[in-house]
């Protein structure tokens, strides 16, 4: 499922959206001239560094655990950075209209934070029963992306739009068809298949606890940031 846009209007404009979009492309150019590899491997956020917060090298871009804040701008490649930013810029500029510029921030960085550290403890809870090298493989492995804080943001439209519709694209053998979707078919799908994923012991290479962990922190973010008493928003024609 590719979602497209939504049949949500708000007056305000999505800067900080725009910014933060701007901002990971900005870190994916200089990740190309760093070396993806590299990049990945003193930026990203590494689940040992995190929950005791020592450096077990290379020299990272930040001292741990403030990793967890650059790996939220970092990729492993194009296709995660555009998946990514699609999902950011539909559903963002929504919430950030919806909370404001300040609570939009307050929401991205927790939900991301929240996520990281979900992803550290699952980790090091299931490296505990590994042998000793699997287990400071998996505990030594950078963490890369946006979609911890962007799972925040769905958790967060959902509350605030439940009403609103997707328009979402589906691959049906090579024809594509673009349906509307709810919103609670849509995001609550996606965070069923995440938790489904983590129960079934995740996925290679996705950090599916920290979708889960970012969008239950986004769910309580918004809870407590939204504005009480908002006007219905308008929908778009």
């Amino acid at each position: 499922m590719i979602p497209l846009h939504d049949d949500v209007r708000t007056r305000r404009v999505p800067a900080l959206t725009a910014a933060l979009v701007a901002a990971n492309l900005a870190a994916f150019a200089w990740q190309l001239r760093a070396g993806l590899a590299r990049s990945i491997e003193i930026g990203g956020a590494i689940p040992y560094e995190l929950l005791t917060s020592t450096d077990i090298g290379p020299r990272d871009l930040l001292p741990p655990p403030l990793t967890v804040l650059t790996s939220m701008f970092l990729h492993a490649g194009p296709w995660h950075l555009g998946g990514n930013l699609l999902f950011l810029w539909i559903f963002g500029r929504r919430v950030e209209g919806a909370l404001g510029h300040l609570r939009f921030a307050a929401l991205y960085l927790g939900a991301g934070i929240a996520a990281a550290l979900a992803q550290a403890i699952a980790t090091a809870s299931g490296a505990a029963g590994l042998a000793p090298g699997p287990a400071a493989a998996a505990l030594s492995t950078p963490m890369v992306g946006a979609s911890g804080a962007i799972a925040g943001l769905l958790a967060a439209y959902l509350l605030l739009f439940p009403r609103a519709r997707i328009g979402t694209a589906f691959l049906v053998f090579i024809l594509v068809r673009v349906v509307d979707v709810p919103a609670a078919i849509f995001i609550g799908g996606w965070f069923l298949l995440q938790v489904a994923t983590a129960l079934l012991g995740g996925a290679p290479g996705v950090a599916v606890f920290a979708h889960v962990g970012g969008f239950v922190a986004g769910l309580a973010g918004a809870l407590l940031l939204r504005r009480r008493g908002p006007s219905p928003p308008r929908r778009a024609r």
